[in-house]
């Protein structure tokens, strides 16, 4: 019965991509109230067109699709990814740099748009619900069943689109009716906290196991991923440490209780398997957007990701970026030369043309002459080989650069048809073998090593491993950020861990000195938002920066 549902379900899935994907961006200030149903729901592909709108909406704020969304500013205030200033382009008044020094207002316009995409997400889930509880499936051939598994989905996502504003903003509103009431006042981040948990965990056990029909869909193992999540981060949120909580989340996903695109999730054997073009059905997978080019909905990382029009032709792709994101130097640094993960996930050092093998030319300093992507961020055009440099000094060349998807070849049948991973596998090692090691004082046990070296053991050969393997003694606490830092790199994670780890207010990186500001780790409210609504109040630390 339920995969009689889901095939009915999947039928509108592409349709229903390509009808909400282009209207994704649309930042009208009034997001509260903007949603109203209207003589609609009058058969199935209408209901489904509701219930997969927020989650292709949230495309554009989670993923790195060149919005300015939650993955803006998850990785341009971290210690891995900067947007430096390279020559005459990339300065785009300052945001970035403010982003990396952690000097933000509440007057940016990035940070504004953030709000407006993620909230304006959370209102379409709202709607949703609103709307489909009452609707008389029956009377539109939707059974009982397959009604309270589009629901649960629903309710699923409005959990996690408050755990990531929460995770922004900390103290908001709870809303869960579209426009009442008008001006919601502010709850505290422990409100907010306990509004989520409860949410989770009432329906993420009510949601259907993962599986090949479930892809792009909210699943169990997406439901059991997000409950880690809250959980392992519960003692810095509302101080109450909920460890035991997070390692069963985790084993619900490890043991295949909560399903699995090809039975029980595994690992995956190699380091290209889950990024590929290829990895509709990884193993690692739990939580994926299902983006296609030939759905008309490709995964966009070029903007943010990749070089200009010279590039295009070192991989063979059809697409070009802004040249953007880097990798800073620190960062770089933090993986040994015999890593694995440094070959395959960055480009560095001279690109060539994937057909000719001819040298990629430079377009700005290094106009007409080889490009070669160097480990700094510093005008070595003009002369500076050992400075620091700063995100004022970078060049077209400054910095390894972002290559962990790959689109693969235009003639090959599977081009750019990457899914983006919201939670993989190896990311709930890690969270169990933390958890672990919280429980036991910071201190890793056995089991704690063996989840992160099974993650681990494939950067490295053979030969190489049993010296790069950890022990109970070298897998401490900060090398468990390290090494989380390593393996879940562009996946948006890092500032949230380096906030779980007490790091992002206190730690150095290149051209970053801390803060040591706690109310750095949350956002301000944008002042067009405590205009709009009386009932907001400013976040502590920002309350003179209206």
């Amino acid at each position: 019965m339920k995969k009689n549902i889901l095939n009915r379900i999947a039928l509108f899935l592409t349709a229903v991509l390509v009808f909400t994907l282009n209207s994704c961006t649309d930042l009208d200030e009034n997001i509260y109230s903007e949603l109203n149903k209207s003589n609609f729901y009058n058969n199935r592909t209408e209901v489904l067109q509701a219930a997969l709108r927020p989650f292709t909406h949230m495309q554009a704020w989670l993923a790195p699709t060149g919005q300015n969304g939650y993955y803006y500013h998850a990785e341009l205030s971290s210690d891995q990814v900067a947007w430096p200033q390279k020559g005459r382009h990339g300065y785009d008044g300052g945001d970035h740099f403010r982003q990396h020094y952690h000097t933000w207002t509440a007057n940016e316009n990035r940070m504004r748009n953030a709000w407006v995409l993620m909230w304006t997400g959370l209102g379409y889930v709202n709607s949703a619900i609103m709307d489909l509880e009452s609707v008389d499936n029956n009377a539109i051939d939707i059974s009982d069943t397959e009604m309270a598994a589009i629901l649960g989905e629903l309710y699923v996502l409005r959990a996690f689109h408050y755990m990531k504003i929460m995770e922004l903003w900390g103290n908001v509103p709870i809303i869960t009716t579209v426009g009442e009431p008008q001006n919601p006042p502010t709850q505290s981040k422990e409100e907010v906290f306990a509004f989520i948990k409860q949410e989770l965990e009432t329906y993420v056990p009510k949601l259907l196991p993962y599986s090949q029909e479930m892809v792009g869909r909210v699943s169990q193992t997406a439901g059991y991923a997000m409950l880690a999540e809250l959980y392992l981060n519960a003692e810095y949120h509302i101080g109450t440490p909920m460890y035991d909580e997070a390692i069963a989340a985790c084993d619900k996903i490890i043991s295949g209780q909560a399903g699995g695109v090809n039975g029980t999730p595994k690992l995956a054997d190699d380091l290209l398997e889950t990024f590929s073009n290829t990895n509709k059905f990884a193993d690692e997978a739990l939580f994926q957007f299902a983006f296609s080019k030939q759905g008309g909905f490709s995964f966009g990382w070029g903007g943010f990701y990749f070089g200009y029009s010279n590039m295009s032709r070192a991989l063979g792709y059809d697409f070009s970026g802004w040249n953007a994101f880097v990798v800073i130097p620190t960062a770089f640094d933090a993986y040994q030369d015999n890593d694995l993960r440094k070959k395959e996930w960055f480009l560095f050092g001279p690109q060539y043309d994937i057909d000719s093998g001819e040298p990629i030319l430079g377009t700005e300093e290094y106009n007409g002459e080889p490009l070669v992507y160097v480990n700094s961020i510093r005008r070595e055009s003009e002369g500076d080989f050992t400075s620091e440099g700063s995100m004022a000094e970078g060049e077209e060349n400054s910095g390894a650069r972002f290559n962990k998807y790959k689109a693969g070849r235009l003639d090959e049948d599977n081009y750019h048809e990457n899914h983006y991973m919201i939670y993989r596998l190896s990311e709930i090692y890690l969270n169990k073998a933390e958890a672990i090691m919280r429980k036991n004082g910071g201190v890793a046990t056995q089991e704690a090593v063996d989840l992160v070296n099974a993650v681990r053991k494939r950067a490295f050969t053979e030969e190489d491993w049993p010296a790069e393997q950890y022990t109970t003694a070298t897998l401490t606490m900060d090398e468990l950020l390290e090494e989380r830092g390593r393996e879940l790199i562009f996946e948006g994670k890092r500032r949230t861990d380096l906030i779980r780890f007490g790091a992002y207010v206190t730690k150095s990186w290149w051209d970053h000195e801390p803060s040591n500001d706690p109310s750095k780790e949350l956002y301000p409210i944008p002042h067009t938002q405590l205009a709009a609504n009386p009932n907001l109040i400013q976040n502590p630390g920002y309350e003179g920066n209206q």
